[in-house]
Parts: C-alpha cells; structure tokens; sequence
C-alpha cells in the first residue's frame, strides 16, 4: 500500500471520532494498554507533559514544544484532529512523521489491529508513542484527545500534567456541568506529578484541589500568579507575582485568546527546570514568538489574505467562539461576511446566539459525517436572528464570500475546526 492507501485502510478499518463522534469513543483504556503491552511500553522511553483542557490545548502544546526545541532538546509533539494531513498529529521539532513510517507501521502491524479493533484514536497514540521513542526523543509534548481520565495518552506518567480550562464541550460524553467536565480532566493528575491549571473558576477549581490534594502533589493557578495586559502594538506584558516578567513578549499566534494560553505555558517551565531541564528566559520568549516557525502549528487566528482581511479559526465551542467575537469587535471593516458551518453534536443554538448579528452569514456543510446540514444550520441561525444563505459545501461558501466582499471588508471562516482545515 502507498500512503493514501494506508490512510484509506485505517479510515475504513478503525473508528473515527474525527468523522462519527461518540460511536467512536471508547470509555475505557482496554485496548490502550493492549497496544502498550504489544508495543513494549514505548512512552516509558521519554520524558513527557500531558496536556489537557477544553481550549486552548493545542496552543498550550505547541508553545511548550516550541520552546523545548528552543531549549535544544529533541522534541516530540503528539495533537489532534489533523488538519489537512494526518502527519499532523505527530511530529518532532517541527517535522510530521514520514509517510513511509506511517505505512511501515500499518503494513507491519495491520494484524494486530484486525484483532485488537482500536479505534482509530488509539492506533495513533500507539504510532505516536512508539515514533517518539524509535526516534529517541528527549522529550514529548502529548495533548489530550477528549477529557482525560479515559483518552488513550493517560498511561504517561509526566514531568507536569497541565490543563488549560474547562468549557462546556462534548458534554454527551464528559457530562454536562462543569463540575462532570472537570473530574474527567482531572483524571491526568497524577500522584507527585505537579499540576498547573490555566484559568481558576470557583465553579470547578475545587475539584482540581481535591484531585491533587489527594494525589499529594502540587498545583498551581496560573491565573492567580500572572497579570497579563495587551501594549497598543498587540505584545503582551507578563508579571508574576514573584517579579518574574516578559516585557513585550509577541508571538506568531495573533489571537487575543492568547493572553490565557500564554500564562499556562509560563507557569509550566519552573516545574519543569525543577524536574531537571535546562531553559533560559531568552529560549521561552524565543519559543513564544516562534510557535508557528517551529512546529507548524496553523488554524490559530490565522491570516489568509490581507484584501479583503480574510481570517480563519478553529475556535468552535460557546467558550472559543465568545473569545472570537470579542476580538471581530476590534478589527476594522466596513462589513464582515462570517462563513461558518458547525458539527451536529455541539451547543449549536448557545453558540449562534452569541455571534455578531450585523455579519452577512455563508452557512456550510463540512465533509463529515458529523457536519450538520447547512441548511438546518441556517434555519437555526435565523431564528437567532442571524442573516446569509446556505451553501452545500466549505469551498462554494467561501468563494461566495470572496465575490460579494470589497476590499475595505473582513472574511471570518470558523465555527468548526473542519470547516477551517477545508479552506486552509
């Protein structure tokens, strides 16, 4: 098999998330562990930070990534969904893994799999794991897929376990208070392994203390020790509470949304220089700025043109979208034209309820099974008083956007993270 029909044979074989939601998901860590077994225990082979969180952890991983490779140290970086490639997912200083690696390791493997019937989740986070250590990484960076208790990545045991905040997201499986959402986050805290949260919410910060008060392990707030403020020229200003600052921090990730994921990060490294890593203040401000450079990160407030301004984002939930309006409200245009389709099992009506309601709507359909008919889509949107026509795909939506936009106007493109990876 060549690559694509590799990935054909693993589309075909393995549930998707990605593609059929909570049909795919596996409530247990069964054929996770049968994987590491076969495998030989690959993670144990490096050092790790296991980040989790509804938004924001993606950013989270990549800047973390970025300044280890800044560090000097040989880094790999396992995300999810993927974009455009499903390389994506894992790479190392920036570079996906090689088509032929992801061949060999289906073609070698594809028994296993017949037998084991991973979903397809799972089959990655084995590759991943096993990829980051035929490699011999120094360290690796390991989003969590969905919650954390459960997600196949929780057989690490890492330097720190970070999770970013709680939103309302994917409730049908994590529950549906914030409370539930929080106790299978929390399911990363492991004993002695210190944890730093990124935002503190009296709705749900209890639950995170209680978790590593019982784990007898350290956590802290990074929002309670970090006082962040935005200069007129869009770079940061940082100040912990120990003196500790970064004057004019900039980053290639341009969303203001920034401004949580940023402290999160920087309330990680003393954790990890107590665990032994060596990284300078110049090598932390150097992997801030250079995110993107380093470990291809896109999707994140994202430019694809400048006329008219055309901006793309992944942000899809009430909490990553409420972020996204508040920053439309400080871009400049005369008029902005808002593509957007979303997926079925998501908050939809909250959601729309909150958008700009003078934007001229493109309602889209990604090519998901889980993609909701744009033409309900529409029809929901309306009843919260947003206005546009209906297109059956990503790509017709956007082109009518460009026809009707003047170049004094903005394109925003979003709602979903697979409307964005169609575009890009």
């Amino acid at each position: 098999m060549n690559y694509q029909e590799t990935l054909n044979w693993l589309f075909a074989q393995l549930p998707m998330y990605q593609r059929e939601g909570q049909a795919a998901y596996k409530a247990n860590l069964d054929n996770t562990l049968q994987l590491d077994e076969y495998f030989r225990h690959p993670h144990k082979n490096f050092k790790t930070i296991h980040v989790a969180g509804t938004n924001g952890k993606g950013s989270v991983s990549h800047m973390l990534a970025s300044i280890l490779q800044q560090a000097g140290y040989k880094t790999g970086l396992y995300t999810s969904p993927h974009l455009k490639d499903f390389r994506e997912r894992i790479k190392i200083n920036g570079e996906m893994v090689s088509e032929q690696y992801v061949i060999d390791f289906v073609r070698h493997h594809a028994d296993l799999f017949s037998r084991v019937k991973p979903s397809f989740f799972e089959m990655t986070v084995a590759m991943a794991f096993k990829y980051f250590a035929d490699s011999q990484v120094d360290i690796a960076v390991i989003e969590v897929g969905l919650g954390g208790r459960l997600d196949s990545t929780n057989i690490i045991t890492p330097l720190a376990s970070v999770i970013t905040n709680i939103s309302f997201d994917h409730m049908a499986l994590l529950g549906n208070t914030l409370e539930k959402i929080a106790s299978e986050k929390a399911g990363i805290i492991k004993p002695g392994i210190p944890v730093v949260i990124g935002t503190r919410d009296k709705t749900y910060d209890f639950v995170f203390e209680q978790k590593a008060q019982t784990c007898e392990t350290p956590i802290e707030f990074a929002s309670d020790n970090w006082t962040t403020t935005i200069n007129i020229d869009g770079s940061f200003q940082l100040t912990r509470k120990n003196g500790w600052h970064f004057d004019h921090l900039t980053s290639e990730l341009k969303g203001l949304y920034q401004r949580k994921n940023i402290p999160t990060v920087l309330e990680t490294i003393p954790v990890l220089q107590q665990a032994g890593l060596k990284i300078s203040d110049q090598q932390v401000r150097q992997g801030i700025e250079r995110v993107v450079t380093n470990t291809g990160l896109f999707g994140r407030w994202q430019t694809l043109s400048n006329q008219p301004l055309t901006i793309c984002d992944t942000g899809h939930n009430i909490d990553g979208l409420t972020e996204i309006t508040q920053q439309l409200k400080q871009c400049r245009y005369r008029k902005l034209h808002f593509v957007i389709g979303m997926v079925s099992d998501k908050d939809i009506d909250s959601v729309l309820h909150i958008l700009p309601q003078d934007a001229v709507y493109y309602f889209c359909k990604a090519s998901i099974p889980r993609a909701m008919p744009e033409q309900q889509l529409a029809q929901k949107a309306r009843q919260a008083g947003l206005q546009g026509e209906y297109y059956p795909t990503v790509a017709a939506a956007y082109e009518a956007a460009r026809q009707a936009a003047s170049s004094e106007d903005m394109i925003y493109i979003g709602g979903s993270t697979f409307v964005v990876a169609e575009v890009i």
